[in-house]
């Protein structure tokens, strides 16, 4: 799906790098989620299950 393409990739440029080891990993275990879920985490649809991929999924989410 190109929009979460998007998404992930902003989050790569912009926050990636300066992020802790565990919201790396947990950006790691996002990659292999299926679209359909992912887009749910995305979108609020659904909860992450810990706290590193909530602080991933908020990173994500927030405007430039």
């Amino acid at each position: 799906m190109k929009e979460l393409d998007l998404l992930l990739c902003r989050y790569l440029d912009r926050d990636y790098t300066a992020a802790s080891a565990a919201e790396q990993a947990a950006f790691a275990a996002l990659l292999n989620y299926p679209d359909p879920e992912l887009l749910a985490l995305l979108l609020g649809q659904a909860s992450p299950a810990d706290q590193p991929t909530a602080d991933v999924l908020e990173r994500i989410r927030a405007p430039d």
